[in-house]
């Protein structure tokens, strides 16, 4: 599984997002997706607000959906992973898997965050070639048109 994403990033387990048992809280993978997708924009050189907006477009997220496999823990460090899935017209499918740095052989967790890509005034549009040419330079595992 790991080796279908380029996109990886480490992330230390903070104290604020652990519970009393020192688990991470539910909600926090949808956060640390966040980041990753965030990192992701910025690795392919179109780091996100202003890449997108330099393009006259940004990104919405209108689906997240998060499957948990194992708990990650307090003080952990975690490694980030993230890709573009599948590339429409104007949505696209990202997923982000959270592997425990020193084990990434089983995912914690996997979110599927699903983007549509909207002009200045929120109508959903195409991707931009620009962002797509660099979606596909970048990845290894072409994502699904």
């Amino acid at each position: 599984m790991l080796d279908a994403f380029r996109h990886r990033l480490p992330l230390r387990v903070r104290w604020a997002e652990v519970d009393l048992q020192g688990v991470v809280f539910n909600g926090h993978y949808l956060t640390y997706a966040d980041v990753c997708a965030t990192e992701y924009w910025r690795a392919i050189g179109v780091p996100y607000p202003a890449g997108f907006g330099a393009l006259g477009v940004d990104a919405f997220v209108r689906k997240a959906t998060v499957e948990y496999h194992r708990p990650a823990r307090y003080d952990e460090e975690l490694l980030l992973c993230g890709r573009i899935t599948r590339l429409g017209r104007s949505s696209a499918g990202f997923a982000a898997a959270m592997f425990r740095a020193d084990d990434p052989s089983t995912a914690l967790a996997e979110v599927e965050l699903v983007y549509v890509c909207v002009d200045r005034g929120n109508k959903a549009v195409s991707w931009p070639d620009e962002l797509r040419r660099r979606i596909r330079g970048y990845e290894t595992v072409l994502p699904e048109e």
